[in-house]
């Protein structure tokens, strides 16, 4: 059985991964800050506070030695909208965290594993990586950061086996426009 481990698991896009991955028979370790509604025997749940980085990373330490996923997929976003003039440093540091350095941290401790396993890396970027994002310019930085990551550790980790996969979606109903004065 495969052994799944996603951040973002409660809601949205994360919430439906998790669903479409039990129902495909593989074991699903997800990582929420809220509990998941998910109840299934495949499905594992840790809630955690992702901005705790020092627990976080106890937390991934510990799943990793438990379980060795054979993919991990980090899923878990952070979104706010507007002048970037208008942000204040709090807002900044949540994009950063939860869109950069978490899936650096995962894939830096879960990298060695997956390349014993041939594992996969699947990384939840955005549309706005690739474009000018007057209004979200913050947001779109840090997704654009995490696709430039993808492909540099594509390219450090394919002779191993390890695949590596970004996902950009488009605008997306989900609870991530919270913090907008638009919507999907």
């Amino acid at each position: 059985m495969k052994t799944v481990l996603i951040t973002g698991a409660s809601s949205g896009i994360g919430y439906h991964i998790c669903e479409k991955l039990i129902s495909e028979g593989m074991l699903v370790i997800g990582i929420s800050r809220s509990k998941a509604s998910i109840n299934h025997k495949n499905f594992i749940h840790y809630e955690q506070n992702l901005m705790d980085i020092s627990a976080t990373e106890k937390l991934i330490r510990e799943i990793l030695k438990e379980h060795e996923p054979d993919i991990i997929i980090n899923n878990a976003g952070s979104g706010y909208y507007g002048l970037h003039e208008e942000l204040n440093p709090a807002k900044i540091h949540e994009l950063v965290t939860t869109n950069l350095e978490v899936p650096f941290l995962i894939t830096n401790l879960a990298l060695r594993n997956l390349k014993k396993k041939s594992g996969a890396i699947i990384n939840i970027s955005s549309v706005t990586a690739g474009k000018s994002n007057p209004h979200g310019a913050a947001y779109g930085a840090t997704k654009a950061g995490l696709s430039s990551f993808s492909c540099s550790i594509f390219d450090e980790a394919r002779k191993a086996g390890v695949r590596v996969i970004t996902i950009e979606p488009d605008m997306t109903d989900t609870n991530l426009y919270r913090n907008a004065d638009f919507g999907p």
